[in-house]
């Protein structure tokens, strides 16, 4: 058969012949985890420019007013910087997306361990570092390249059973998260050692280690509550909420709790909340309590959904994965993006305390989009593949994209 003849044959069975690299991506690309990727930052949007007053009121001073759409338009812009980066890491190949975030996972663990000495304090804690008039968070930009080096360390052992991976990739969680309590951060600190803990587990490590990890958490929430004041702060402010000295926390998730249920089912609608003035950062941490007061709670469902949505696409599309590197960071990565969403809503409903952790895509930040648009672009690049690979007889003519 002709190529011309073999080309519309492919075609008529529902293949495509476009292999440019744009036409190729476009194909082997995650669509629909990409469309629910895009969908949550068009809602993000839409919550920053409904908490951006509230914002704008709670810094502008007596001769610095913001205006009220101040935090919006600076998302906006961050979006726009933003997509071209997810757009451009989900289509790096495989090798070169490992290989670019091993090199730089330690070029940004470097740099995390100058925060607590040169970083720039805000609210009491040294996470970020200043770059001419702009500053960016290390530990955020970290996560996704923690996540594909942990993978990559986890997935020498098909090759080498012998090698003491779990104890290496401890040992560097272990590092990582004296480093972010040194800022403090509590919340991230969980989120690393979470990550790591599902690694591991999904790696096939012996159960009975497992449990002997498992075992220590206690002990070491109990050391952290003894020896870690800010530990103990956030511990307290949610178990003991009325005692004197945790007036400020307490005033916190109150007020979360409060504008959350200000809207009822339904909310109050775009510009309409008044209870989100009170929140301490109703951009950042809080911004799923401003969704809840203004769009309603039922709009918080359908987030929550969309979260879960894009975990679950995740693992169903890795179910016939062979690749031990490619199954882990995946799997990281889908791991990552929505334990920090649980934490997030969990701190915003009061179902944890408080650990200043935003909501993925939706909470204002500049670090945070740029970096969550790398993890996602990771995400897509380790979740590629070729749809025609599975049902075509000639793909041996045209190879895999």
């Amino acid at each position: 058969m002709s190529d011309k003849g073999l080309k519309a044959k492919l075609k008529g069975r529902g293949g495509r012949v476009d292999r440019s690299p744009l036409g190729t991506w476009f194909w082997d690309t995650d669509r629909v985890l990409l469309l629910l990727t895009l969908v949550l930052i068009a809602i993000g949007l839409l919550a920053v420019a409904a908490a951006s007053p509230a914002t704008a009121t709670r810094y502008s001073g007596e001769h610095h007013r913001l205006q009220p759409l101040h935090y919006f338009w600076r998302q906006a812009m961050w979006v726009g910087v933003s997509l071209p980066v997810l757009f451009g890491v989900s289509m790096l190949p495989v090798t070169w997306a490992r290989r670019g975030s091993l090199a730089l996972a330690g070029v940004l663990v470097l740099l995390l361990a100058l925060v607590p000495f040169i970083g720039v304090e805000v609210n009491g804690a040294r996470r970020w570092l200043g770059v001419g008039i702009s500053q960016f968070q290390p530990s955020e930009f970290l996560k996704p390249l923690f996540v594909v080096t942990v993978a990559w360390l986890l997935s020498l052992r098909t090759k080498d059973p012998e090698l003491p991976v779990v104890a290496i990739t401890g040992g560097l969680t272990g590092l990582i998260a004296v480093m972010l309590m040194m800022q403090p951060d509590f919340g991230q600190t969980v989120i690393f050692c979470l990550i790591w803990l599902a690694l591991i587990v999904l790696a096939g490590t012996p159960m009975r280690v497992i449990a002997g990890f498992l075992a220590l958490a206690p002990a070491g929430l109990i050391a952290a509550y003894l020896f870690y004041g800010t530990a103990r702060a956030r511990i307290d402010a949610f178990l003991f909420p009325g005692a004197e000295d945790n007036t400020l926390d307490t005033f916190q998730t109150d007020a979360a709790h409060r504008t959350l249920t200000a809207g009822g089912w339904t909310g109050t609608g775009p510009g309409g909340g008044r209870a989100k003035f009170g929140l301490p950062e109703a951009h950042t941490d809080y911004i799923f309590s401003v969704i809840g007061e203004e769009f309603g709670l039922i709009a918080c469902a359908i987030i929550a959904l969309v979260f879960l949505a894009i975990v679950v696409r995740v693992f169903v599309k890795l179910l016939d994965e062979q690749d031990p590197f490619k199954l882990l960071a995946a799997s990281g990565l889908a791991v990552q993006f929505g334990a920090q969403a649980m934490v997030s809503m969990a701190v915003n409903t009061g179902l944890a305390p408080s650990k200043g952790m935003t909501l993925p895509f939706i909470s204002y930040g500049g670090s945070s989009m740029i970096a969550l648009s790398i993890g996602m672009g990771l995400l897509l690049t380790f979740t590629r593949r070729n749809p025609f690979l599975m049902r075509s007889p000639y793909v041996t003519r045209w190879g895999a994209a």
